[in-house]
């Protein structure tokens, strides 16, 4: 990237909300039903038809504003956004525009290099979803499905405060994981139930901000990226050739990596908004807000901050395990009664290493977090070794069982006595005189050739710090 160019980033973000029904009618919002099943004269905007507001998406609206610490407005106005669209029942999608529910608040996003950068957030506004046009399944036709039509949406939307891919991605993945900490949506990217679009421009260090070009309906982090990377080169060379920027919203295909114009942009002014008439303004007193504050959960970061205190955790460590607040209470569960470290490289290898090979959910995994707990314990008390330990991790994962009965069943309890050990280390120092004179002479690498050779005839079951001690000990003194 020329340095003489600046890149302005903003992200408006549409996140589903979990609600149980729609936002403005009793329709089901579950996800993969038969097409148009999950509809009613409301959202299928039948004349005389009205809106009744879901206080439920009204709730998680407030949820997300007090985890960003941003202004709830007390009062706020339902708008009608005029547009047509195909799979738009109305003609007019029932959003927020002055006046929104949530006002200006920030998120502050670790970035990989370890640093931090603070984004505003401009506001988060109700709305309603529109449906879905499908194309796949028909020659020369396109099939609407209005299942979606009328899924509350809360949109929202960044100060222009990104100047890289890498921060957009970072900002993205910080309120996706915020969203599902609050429950006020399942994240599921694939579904769509949690995509953006990038506002994209460019413009000299200290110049006024550049036309921008709306990338839409982006829905997975990778595809964010690269969609920005190739507009921040598309931009450059028209400006650099002395071309402008028109202002338009773009499609990014990930066949071939590259965006590419879908139409010119509207404005706020194209969109003819105004006060919805059937809807009455919306009003929020304290007590509601209260009642909203108490449920909140220990937010991300946080959680983050306590478990470096808590249990003694790098920086790195506590990012990865609050990344997920499924992952978080897994984590707490385990490093019950245990070093807080050794829990945390279980959880972060062992444990997600297989459930990412086997493609299974953590909502599903076979080993329980007690029973991982119990394993780590055993590997504390000396009952088994850490190489042991993961072959009953193995066990446990794929066949189930308990982990007493897997360590008594197959024999696997360490061996502890020294004498036992030293009788083994005598004979493998005996039958190998060559690698031991070697060791004598100044060759402290074969230290590990005695330790292996001492946990292979134990069967993996000696102490290895015992084995080092003792062996150690004997090769000296011969």
């Amino acid at each position: 990237m020329n340095m003489d160019w600046e890149v302005v980033i903003g992200l408006e973000v549409h996140a589903q909300l979990n609600t149980t029904t729609k936002i403005f009618c009793g329709c089901p919002t579950a996800f993969g039903a038969e097409p148009n099943l999950h509809t009613c004269p409301v959202c299928l905007a039948m004349p005389g038809a009205l809106p009744v507001l879901n206080g439920a998406a009204v709730d998680k609206a407030i949820a997300l504003g007090l985890a960003i610490g941003a202004e709830l407005n007390r009062h706020s106005i339902f708008a009608r956004k005029n547009y047509f669209y195909p799979d738009l029942p109305k003609g007019y999608q029932i959003s927020q525009y002055e006046l929104p529910v949530v006002g200006k608040g920030a998120l502050t996003v670790q970035l990989p290099d370890g640093g931090e950068k603070v984004v505003g957030v401009t506001r988060a506004h109700l709305e309603e979803d529109a449906g879905k046009s499908l194309h796949e399944a028909f020659i020369g036709q396109s099939g609407i499905d209005l299942n979606r039509a009328g899924t509350p949406l809360l949109e929202i939307v960044s100060e222009p405060d990104m100047r890289s891919s890498v921060e957009a991605v970072a900002y993205l993945k910080k309120l996706h994981t915020l969203v599902r900490y609050l429950d006020i949506c399942d994240g599921n990217m694939q579904e769509g139930s949690f995509r953006c679009d990038a506002n994209v421009s460019l413009r000299r260090p200290g110049a006024p901000y550049g036309t921008r070009a709306e990338i839409k309906n982006l829905n997975s982090f990778r595809f964010l990226e690269k969609a920005i990377e190739y507009e921040i080169v598309r931009q450059r060379d028209i400006l650099e050739s002395g071309g402008r920027i028109v202002q338009e919203t773009r499609l990014y295909d990930a066949n071939r990596d590259e965006t590419r114009s879908m139409r010119g942009k509207e404005e706020a002014n194209d969109y003819r908004y105004f006060p919805d008439p059937d809807l009455l303004p919306l009003v929020l007193d304290e007590s509601r807000i209260e009642r909203v504050r108490e449920t909140l959960p220990e937010l991300p970061d946080a959680r983050r901050m306590r478990f470096m205190r808590q249990y003694a955790l790098p920086a790195y460590d506590a990012g990865v395990l609050t990344a997920g607040r499924t992952l978080a209470d897994y984590y707490e569960q385990v490093a019950v009664g245990v070093d807080g470290k050794l829990a945390a490289n279980w959880v972060m290898g062992d444990l997600l290493g297989a459930l990412n090979k086997a493609g299974v959910e953590l909502e599903d995994c076979p080993v329980s977090a007690g029973k991982l707990r119990l394993l780590v314990q055993r590997i504390e008390d000396q009952t088994i070794s850490g190489k042991i330990a993961k072959d009953i991790f193995d066990e446990l994962f794929h066949r189930g069982g308990e982990v007493d009965a897997i360590i008594d069943s197959r024999g696997l309890r360490q061996i502890t006595d020294v004498a036992a050990i030293a009788a083994m280390v005598d004979a493998i120092v005996t039958a190998h005189p060559q690698q031991a004179a070697d060791f004598r002479a100044g060759k402290d690498k074969l230290l590990g050739f005695f330790v292996g050779q001492v946990m292979k005839a134990s069967q993996g079951k000696a102490n290895p710090d015992q084995v080092n001690a003792i062996l150690l000990e004997h090769l000296q003194k011969g």
